[in-house]
């Protein structure tokens, strides 16, 4: 399977997904039909392991995946984020935790949150016993595998651990009841005094990029880049999907709309052309500005290298800005749009929404991933113990 041609066969289901997307946000999780879809298509094995089937491919390839799926459905997009990053994390893992979730079934979804102080764990002879609550699990409606951060009791280097459980151990709560990406799923879980063995944990601190178990195995360019300082940039591959079907829906729109007032056409009024430009322009900002950390850190892996604390700070920023910009965008569209927007059957209400649900994530917040660089870029440590 190559990365191209997987990229190739999820920009050819565009229009499907976006045929699909008022249903994804009913049934509130994807169907059946789009799930078989984009596993024949690859999508959630761009970075598995060759040696599991995988592709490995190079960031790049996620990117362009990702943004393809939210051109489509947003709420998709957000699941397969998931997919997509989860397997890249579990080739860290030891190698006999990826046989345990591999060997069965390489082509398995895997989902999983990182909030560690929503779990509990203690050390046993052989692993840990586990319980917690976590929110926000985006994409374990179609997950067949969850990662779950939590704290270790008893403290030292190993206190904040991931653990790798199958769907038969977790309990799914339904409580996913949102303004936008009403079909991600994002439902919280509940664990319950779960053995885990150790070879299905790994230390949360070896995810920024240094040496962990799965590298000793995965050998391959992407398996150096550090999780935890690009994770954003597929967050905001998602997003930028979004915007992009918001232009080109606005576009196929407006072009055809005629003013109420006037009975002119919408597209001949300078101030719907300034902000289609703005939006136009912000879209293909964000998408270079992804592209550019891809190749960045590409570029320092395949040196073998580690990003030093600039770096890594710059491509959380950049990712947080270039999700920025598109939201923008949909903020433009959606002011263009006035009273047409409104409406439940206009695509662009699903879009607005979903893009102001995904610019509360994380990974989108300006003010937090924008301030750590500029920190580091004014002289300071990074003080950020997740980069």
């Amino acid at each position: 399977m190559r990365a191209s041609e997987v990229v190739a066969r999820t920009e050819a289901l565009i229009p499907v997904l976006r045929e699909r997307a008022a249903m994804v946000d009913e049934l509130r999780r994807m169907p059946p039909e789009t799930v078989a879809d984009l596993k024949a298509a690859g999508v959630a094995r761009l970075y598995q392991p060759m040696r599991f089937g995988g592709c490995e491919a190079d960031m790049r390839s996620g990117v362009l995946a990702l943004s393809a799926v939210g051109r489509g459905c947003g709420s998709t997009a957000w699941s397969f984020v998931q997919h997509l990053t989860h397997n890249f994390m579990l080739s860290q893992w030891p190698d006999q935790g990826q046989h345990d979730i591999w060997d069965d079934d390489p082509a398995c979804l895997v989902s999983g949150i990182f909030i560690p102080s929503c779990g509990r764990a203690r050390s046993i002879d052989g692993g840990y016993v586990l319980s917690g609550r976590w929110p926000l699990v985006s994409g374990v409606s179609t997950a067949d595998w969850c990662l779950f951060a939590a704290f270790v009791d008893g403290g030292g280097v190993d206190t904040h651990r991931y653990f790798a459980l199958p769907r038969a151990d977790i309990e799914i709560l339904d409580t996913w009841h949102s303004l936008g990406l009403k079909g991600s799923a994002s439902n919280d879980v509940v664990v319950t005094d779960v053995f885990v063995p150790a070879h299905r944990t790994l230390v949360i601190g070896q995810l920024k990029g240094g040496p962990t178990p799965g590298k000793a195995v995965n050998k391959g360019v992407l398996y150096r880049t550090p999780s935890y300082a690009i994770f954003g940039v597929y967050i905001s591959a998602a997003v930028l999907g979004i915007a992009e079907a918001g232009l080109e829906l606005y576009l196929e729109g407006a072009r055809r709309r005629l003013a109420l007032s006037s009975g002119q056409k919408v597209g001949g009024y300078p101030t719907q052309q300034v902000k289609i430009a703005e939006a136009s322009a912000a879209v293909a900002a964000a998408r270079q500005l992804l592209l550019s950390v891809c190749d960045e850190a590409g570029a320092i892996a395949a040196r073998d290298g580690l990003p030093d604390d600039e770096q890594r700070a710059k491509f959380r920023s950049h990712a947080a800005f270039a999700g920025r910009l598109a939201a923008r965008a949909v903020e433009q569209l959606w002011d263009a749009g006035a009273s047409s927007s409104v409406y439940e059957a206009n695509p662009m209400s699903r879009i607005y929404r979903d893009m102001s649900v995904a610019a509360r994530h994380f990974t989108q917040n300006w003010d937090v991933n924008g301030s750590t660089h500029g920190r580091v870029l004014m002289g300071y440590e990074l003080g950020d113990p997740t980069l």
